[in-house]
């Protein structure tokens, strides 16, 4: 009951509540959107969108799944990101862990000019294997 009054007065003072429990005032936040597409030795899964606190669980559940059963090289296409923040930064990190611990390839396609940035000022482009070009990615 407590939750749901408390729900009914951030409604009035115009917040609203997000998947991670982070109120922003005034405005939505589009959620993160996720594409996954089987190829020839590779799964490409590109996001679109902000990649951050409110959106992070999403990708990592979706690449759970995703990691069970596959069968060659994931790639993450980050050409359509628009924002990473820490937590996206730390799903990144995990899911080449998880690749580089089960033997399996993690590829990441450049994104944006500030997604580029963010990741070379961290130095993870020098730690993941970026690619330009998605369709050069083989098996």
């Amino acid at each position: 009951m407590r939750r749901m009054l408390a729900a009914a007065l951030d409604r009035q003072r115009g917040l609203t509540q997000h998947p991670a429990g982070v109120s922003c005032r005034g405005f939505e936040m589009p959620p993160l959107g996720v594409t996954t597409e089987q190829h020839p030795g590779h799964t490409r899964v590109t996001l679109i969108g902000e990649l951050d606190i409110a959106s992070t669980g999403e990708l990592e559940e979706q690449l759970a799944a995703i990691e069970v059963d596959l069968p060659g090289t994931l790639l993450l296409d980050l050409r359509r990101v628009d924002f990473i923040d820490s937590t996206g930064l730390r799903a990144l990190i995990a899911a080449d862990e998880r690749a580089r611990s089960e033997g399996r390839r993690l590829a990441v396609v450049r994104g944006p000019d500030a997604v580029a940035h963010l990741l070379a000022v961290t130095q993870l482009d020098q730690r993941f294997e970026m690619v330009d070009d998605p369709d050069a990615v083989g098996a």
